[in-house]
């Protein structure tokens, strides 16, 4: 292929990469607004708050483990952990969407679950609806469906992803 018609591909190639969809939206949304201090998860209320010292920035309904009261023990109990915690990563390629990691389990948890002879599982976070057609319509017709975790609608989880920064500490209640 000469240098021309190499080129004239190069451009035709740039040309039809930029006609996507205009309807395309990023999940990954930008904020500007005041920073993000905590994270509280209610499990009673069945509600996530992102807060900015005393003030609720925005809250959010929530489905949890599939068998939700009580604090995480082991792995496989269905249970969503309660207690202190940070936000500790995120994964933008995740099965549920988008998710943002909490640093389940800690040093106390890991005591108990092996005083048990038990691991403590892990993989704890808040994210959004499986990406699997199958798994999103079972989660649609329950409510407390995950393995654990804190799931929102994806349109929340967009948000909550660009507003919560790694660190941030965030309180699970029951």
């Amino acid at each position: 292929m000469d240098r021309r018609a190499f080129g004239l591909s190069a451009v035709a190639s740039l040309a039809v990469a930029g006609c996507g969809s205009p309807n395309q939206v990023s999940r990954f949304k930008a904020y500007d607004g005041p920073e993000v201090t905590g994270v509280v998860v209610n499990k009673g209320e069945r509600k996530l708050y992102l807060l900015n010292g005393e003030k609720i920035l925005r809250n959010y309904k929530m489905d949890l483990g599939f068998a939700p009261l009580g604090h995480k023990e082991v792995e496989g109990d269905g249970k969503t952990p309660e207690g202190l915690y940070r936000i500790d990563r995120r994964n933008p390629n995740s099965a549920y969407h988008l998710s943002i990691g909490i640093s389940y389990p800690n040093a106390d948890d890991r005591a108990r679950a092996n005083a048990l002879g038990k691991r403590p599982g892990g993989e704890i976070f808040i994210h959004g609806e499986p990406n699997n057609d199958t798994a999103r319509k079972r989660a649609a017709r329950v409510s407390d469906w995950t393995a654990g975790c804190i799931a929102v609608q994806n349109e929340e989880i967009e948000e909550i992803y660009a507003m919560v920064r790694d660190g941030t500490p965030i309180a699970l209640r029951s």
